[in-house]
């Protein structure tokens, strides 16, 4: 009981300091940075794919975490290049 009480303060804690530090960065930067840390998604979908699924919830909860950052690691892909993109000289 004390661990999931544990847990949870430190769920509730992330979620006020990711709020807070995310109304801090301009919104000039915001796309930049928030496409370059979804590659961290990359570390919840090694931590995904090395759970051990001994019991079907994990199983289940892996597959939600492999999906779901792929999801977060592609699409970080998709947006950084599509920038790129913007910023890229034209052919005339």
């Amino acid at each position: 009981m004390e661990t999931l009480l544990l847990l949870g303060f430190i769920l509730v804690l992330s979620i006020f300091l990711g709020l807070e530090l995310i109304s801090k960065v301009p919104s000039t930067l915001h796309t930049p940075l928030m496409s370059g840390s979804n590659a961290i998604s990359g570390i919840a979908l090694v931590g995904a794919l090395v759970l051990s699924a001994d019991t079907q919830l994990q199983t289940i909860l892996a597959f939600a975490a492999i999906l779901f950052a792929s999801i977060n690691v592609f699409g970080g892909y998709l947006v950084t290049n599509r920038m790129l993109k913007m910023f890229s000289k034209k052919d005339k």
